[in-house]
């Protein structure tokens, strides 16, 4: 064969392919127009994929769904999670499989060790059944590691107004001081850096208690009373928590404290005052608690209402004069003198901030 004519058919190949090629685009095209795409479509914004190794209740197909289609009252396992003396009926595990098979069976099955799986179980496999605590009765689920970390979807909707009936008394049933120095010479939670100083560490005593367990309230709303809510009636209490507010709390400073329980983290979180107050100070332990809080008016479910005036530490720290020993009145002249000056003797983070005109008209006030 000639070079003239292996050159011919080489162009031959090359347009055979080139044809190809564009029938091959053409018909590619024409499925697409066919089918409703445009040519050169506008880029769809991504959905965030869907974290399976967690469980929101607040997601929107959770949360239209009745309390009891996933939670059966009582649990089989009832009698056994606490003492047998204190024992009651009550929803003490997980779901069964049923509860979510309906809607993520193919998360259940697309994988030899299913990532939906971890919610509940430790160590996902067909020879592992082992499972973590459930969440209640949290006095066994909060020592767990698992449970340390968690942080529920629910706040307590608690009416304090219809559960006040002999003032202190009423409060001391539900709320102690937690972790009180008492007599010890031990005064901080954890042992402090050797130059503290004047600087902040965590205080025994510091927190009240509140009520974590079911334990408190089915002493009242059990079947045996008939007095409602019933312990069925999940959400009468259970509400998906609003979004935190900001509060005078920094997770860095109590990393630093370091070896925090549970409670401690979950009332400091939660403290939209003063981060530094200690009830069990001898001048605080004194007062009746209707001397700061109003009882009566709190809404679990509004951070709000549960707000402490500045005008409940007039008697002792607010004074007309800076000299008179008002500590409000020397930290107020302080950040006059340096715009820099944060006001540690109360607050951590909200110290900071701009002092609020509350402050202001509270040293006003005093001086009247």
């Amino acid at each position: 064969m000639t070079k003239l004519q292996q050159n011919g058919i080489g162009k031959v190949r090359a347009i055979t392919i080139f044809l190809f090629v564009c029938f091959a685009l053409c018909g590619f095209f024409h499925s697409r127009l066919a089918s409703g795409f445009e040519l050169d479509p506008k880029p769809t914004p991504r959905t965030q994929k869907a974290n399976f190794t967690e469980f929101s209740h607040g997601v929107r197909q959770h949360g239209n769904l009745a309390c009891s289609s996933c939670h059966k009252f009582p649990s089989g396992n009832w009698k056994s999670v606490r003492k047998k003396s204190e024992a009651f009926p009550d929803v003490t595990d997980y779901p069964k499989h049923e509860s979510c098979l309906n809607c993520h069976r193919q998360q259940f099955f697309g994988s030899p060790k299913p990532m939906i799986c971890s919610i509940c179980h430790t160590n996902p496999s067909p020879n592992n059944s082992t499972r973590h605590p459930f969440p209640n009765p949290r006095e066994v689920f909060d020592k767990t590691a698992k449970g340390i970390r968690h942080v529920s979807d629910f706040a307590i909707s608690f009416p304090h107004d219809k559960h006040i009936e002999d003032g202190e008394k009423s409060c001391s049933a539900c709320h102690q001081t937690f972790q009180p120095q008492d007599k010890s010479d031990v005064e901080f939670v954890t042992k402090p850096p050797a130059k503290l100083g004047d600087a902040f560490w965590l205080k025994k005593g510091t927190f009240k208690t509140s009520p974590i367990s079911h334990a408190t309230c089915f002493s009242c709303h059990s079947a045996d009373t008939g007095i409602l809510p019933a312990p069925t009636n999940c959400a009468a209490c259970h509400k998906l928590a609003p979004k935190q507010t900001k509060t005078d709390f920094d997770a860095k400073l109590a990393a630093t404290i370091g070896d925090l329980d549970k409670i401690t983290l979950l009332a400091w979180r939660k403290r939209d005052s003063s981060a530094t107050f200690r009830h069990e100070f001898s001048s605080h332990a004194d007062l009746e608690c209707a001397t700061c809080h109003n009882a009566a008016a709190i809404n679990t479910l509004d951070a709000l209402t549960k707000k402490v005036a500045v005008t409940s530490c007039n008697m002792c720290h607010i004074t007309a004069t800076t000299d008179d020993g008002g500590i409000l009145n020397f930290e107020i002249d302080a950040r006059k003198k340096d715009a820099k000056f944060a006001c540690v003797k109360c607050h951590i983070a909200f110290g900071k901030l701009p002092i609020p005109e509350s402050h202001y008209k509270a040293v006003t006030a005093a001086g009247n």
